[in-house]
């Protein structure tokens, strides 16, 4: 068995106003560390990009919200932009399929206006993040932490805060996605080779992160 990225799958989760360096340069980065990535989107077709204020590529949507499950996938990458997350965060289906991930404890990546869609979801109470500058009241009054980094990691949860932070994003996701997924397989393999008597339920009634003990 390979570990790794390699044939893992990536669900990138992104509509139209997409911050369109925010999507492809860590789906790039992904892609050559092995990594199977779908671009997925409440509508099929295209989503328009966008370069700041400028239109930029139309990207061909892989699969819709409709057509997927959130345990499909290994993790998640939520790129930024203005109006993709906040258009994401009032598509019912967007907000499950996120908040399925942080639920299942599955890692997640969200860049500059990616986190917004984690509030929506109820998942950065008792996490520590980082975003666009003025994601920070929201993520506060959801009961997170905002700190000012390039790349803050919170268990399974990695985050930036705008595009000159990709480098370092990128160095985490695949790090980090790769090594969250071994955790993950060696696990699943230790259960299927030693089974406990009494085994945990499987569906998590809460999402947790560093600081939920605290709170």
């Amino acid at each position: 068995m390979e570990f790794g990225l390699k044939g893992r799958k990536v669900a990138i989760l992104a509509t139209d106003g997409v911050e369109q360096v925010e999507l492809e340069e860590p789906r790039r980065a992904l892609d050559a560390a092995g990594a199977v990535t779908h671009l997925i989107a409440p509508k099929e077709g295209s989503i328009q990009a966008m370069n700041h204020d400028e239109k930029g590529a139309c990207i061909p949507v892989d699969f819709t919200l409709a057509d997927v499950r959130a345990s499909d996938y290994d993790a998640l990458l939520l790129p930024g932009g203005v109006a993709n997350p906040d258009k994401l965060r009032t598509e019912p289906l967007a907000v499950q399929f996120a908040r399925e991930f942080m639920l299942a404890e599955r890692p997640v990546a969200a860049i500059c206006h990616g986190p917004w869609l984690l509030v929506e979801a109820g998942a950065v109470a008792g996490r520590t993040l980082t975003s666009w500058p003025s994601l920070q009241t929201d993520i506060r009054n959801a009961g997170g932490e905002w700190v000012d980094e390039a790349c803050r990691i919170d268990d399974k949860l990695i985050t930036s805060r705008k595009p000159d932070d990709i480098p370092a994003f990128n160095a985490a996701i695949v790090r980090e996605f790769g090594n969250r997924i071994d955790e993950a397989r060696v696990d699943a393999l230790s259960e299927q080779s030693f089974p406990a008597s009494d085994p945990p339920s499987t569906t998590p009634t809460s999402i947790g992160g560093e600081g939920a003990a605290r709170s």
